[in-house]
């Protein structure tokens, strides 16, 4: 026993120190930089009977922040980032093209065709109005004991087509085909009006009649009004009305017979 622990003293005893290490670093004439990084090390190990936590020996790279404050990374800044940029996003609605305050001033601009119209509120695209007056004419007309949803829709098509290709010809800025369809079936609630009058009444006769020029010229004169500030077409206001008169003449032909 006694020559095993003699044995393990002498297989662990050496006489190599850092000076033998310089010398042979000299002798040979070994690059600096080497012999430098390799007494760097050296120097930062700590002593062999010394204790090291098991963090430090874990992490080569120590903490350098302060205590009680936290140390943002990128992962963390680019999420705050992103929560900032969640709660300045516009509402769902908004994002969809629905902007109730603009469909409330477009329906007030139709109903009041003396009322100057807001070039830059009906220039928009907005197809919300549209649909339901659309929708309402269907109802209405259903209810008059007419099934005419198929009409109502092929008739506005194929007018918003014409319209658009009309007021390309006349305005200089030109149109698209959203403004066009949003002017137009802005514009069908009178004709709603006069589809409503004709559940309680009967429109083929002279009364009938009557109403039904009136409601094409209250359509046609919102229609040409909005198309001409919109457009910034003064002085052909009369040009737009008659084919839109024509258009709004073929709702009111279905409303009546």
């Amino acid at each position: 026993m006694s020559n095993f622990e003699q044995f393990h003293l002498d297989f662990y005893q050496s006489n190599y120190t850092i000076d033998d290490q310089e010398e042979v670093c000299n002798s040979y004439g070994s690059d600096k930089n080497l012999c430098e990084s390799r007494k760097s090390q050296t120097e930062k190990q700590p002593p062999a009977g010394a204790f090291v936590p098991s963090d430090m020996l874990l992490s080569p790279q120590s903490y350098t922040g302060q205590i009680l404050q936290p140390a943002y990374s990128p992962d963390t800044l680019s999420q705050l980032d992103y929560a900032d940029g969640f709660a300045e996003e516009p509402p769902l609605l908004e994002e969809l093209g629905i902007n109730f305050e603009h469909i409330w001033q477009k329906t007030l601009t139709v109903l009041n065709p003396m009322k100057p119209a807001d070039g830059s509120i009906m220039n928009e695209t907005d197809l919300t109005g549209p649909m339901v007056f659309c929708l309402a004419l269907g109802g209405t007309l259903l209810m008059a004991g007419k099934v005419h949803f198929g009409y109502v829709y092929g008739m506005s098509a194929i007018g918003c087509l014409a319209m658009h290709a009309l007021l390309n010809l006349m305005s200089v800025s030109g149109v698209s085909h959203g403004c066009v369809a949003s002017v137009l079936g802005y514009c069908l609630l009178p004709m709603v009006i006069l589809s409503s009058s004709a559940v309680v009444f009967s429109l083929q006769g002279i009364p009938g009649t009557v109403l039904a020029l009136f409601i094409i010229g209250w359509c046609s004169l919102s229609a040409s009004k909005i198309f001409t500030s919109a457009l910034a077409m003064e002085g052909q206001q009369l040009l737009i009305a008659y084919p839109c008169a024509l258009l709004y003449g073929l709702f009111a032909l279905l409303t009546v017979f």
